[in-house]
């Protein structure tokens, strides 16, 4: 297998390993159900598929709503994981922050407690059934849990206007944000949302706005953002993120997409080859599942996570697993996705 380099400028540098065949794939493909401890992003259950390649074990976990083209890149990045050796690792762990779904306050600590030693929160807010008085209460909440040495990020997944989204900053400001991840759904609200708090000196993060873009640099091509939330799966792997990091020339947070611990491994890594890591990670969040693929998860201890490969344990992939008609399902998007890989490579390499 090709391995990856950098030149001497940090730029990483190496060929993909080709394509793999949908037989090879599905030689080892095994789909799991995983319970949530809290309802989180509108589900209860997290599906995803595994399967091992040269390199060990590797996830293609796009959410069930997205279509083929969608889950192309996720797919490249479960084969650029499971088949081309990383990057060289610049750290061993990776400091994580802990995540706070729309819960109520009183639930807070006990949401908290889920990640020992983390003092930074991302906590949800514009959830489709909330209100601004519910998020104020909730990011409340967190200040008290935390303290005010702890650090708090609010992430609205888009859920605002521009003119709603000043407003809740404005609502929100008193609790001291770190950032505000993706206030506004669109690229030139994100630029007018950071325009008018710009004297309020709370920096805009992107992630839809980046993860979800034909053109993931248009963001910081058109300084609609202050950072840059980067996930190696939605974003075709992590050599490529790791060149979309270097193009961009913004700040960085790795993230997840709820993955399960294989693909927090994928994260770790990604986030272990980034050059400088200013901001603890969205990688923490093997907390949030009631049950993982492996019986040693990449669960926060002392406020990070380690940078290693995870390998499934039998036993647990057989307890979890999906029924015949869902493996099917998978199976099926499998085939799609891969023909969509064949036919438009997502640049892997």
């Amino acid at each position: 297998m090709p391995r990856a380099g950098r030149c001497h400028d940090g730029r990483v540098t190496d060929d993909a390993a080709p394509l793999p065949s949908l037989d090879e794939l599905l030689s080892t493909a095994r789909v799991v159900a995983l319970p949530l401890v809290t309802r989180f992003r509108g589900i209860d259950v997290r599906e995803a598929m595994l399967f091992e390649g040269p390199e060990g074990w590797t996830e293609f976990s796009p959410f069930v709503e997205y279509d083929d083209d969608e889950a192309s890149a996720w797919l490249a990045a479960a084969i650029d994981y499971g088949w081309n050796a990383p990057p060289p690792a610049l750290r061993d762990r990776i400091p994580v922050n802990a995540t706070v779904p729309a819960v109520d306050p009183d639930s807070v600590r006990a949401v908290l407690a889920m990640f020992p030693g983390c003092r930074t929160a991302k906590v949800k807010v514009a959830s489709a059934d909330g209100t601004l008085g519910a998020d104020v209460a909730r990011v409340r909440a967190v200040r008290e849990a935390l303290g005010p040495e702890g650090r708090i990020r609010v992430d609205a997944n888009g859920g605002w206007n521009v003119d709603e989204a000043e407003h809740a900053i404005h609502a929100l400001a008193p609790f001291d944000l770190e950032y505000v991840e993706q206030p506004c759904a669109t690229i030139d609200q994100l630029a007018e949302i950071g325009l008018r708090i710009k004297y309020m000196g709370i920096p805009i993060a992107a992630d839809e706005s980046v993860r979800r873009a034909e053109d993931p640099l248009a963001v910081a091509e058109f300084s609609a953002a202050d950072l840059l939330v980067i996930k190696a799966q939605p974003l075709g792997g992590i050599r490529r993120a790791l060149r979309i990091i270097e193009q961009a020339g913004l700040p960085v947070v790795v993230s997840s997409a709820l993955d399960t611990s294989v693909g927090l491994a994928m994260g770790a890594q990604l986030a272990a080859s980034v050059p400088e890591l200013d901001y603890d990670c969205g990688l923490g969040t093997a907390s949030l599942l009631a049950a993982d693929v492996t019986r040693d998860p990449l669960v926060p201890v002392d406020g990070s996570i380690a940078v290693r490969r995870v390998h499934p344990d039998p036993e647990l992939l057989d307890r979890y697993a999906v029924d015949a008609e869902r493996m099917d399902w998978w199976i099926e998007r499998l085939g799609r996705v891969h023909a969509v890989l064949e036919a438009t490579p997502v640049d892997r390499g």
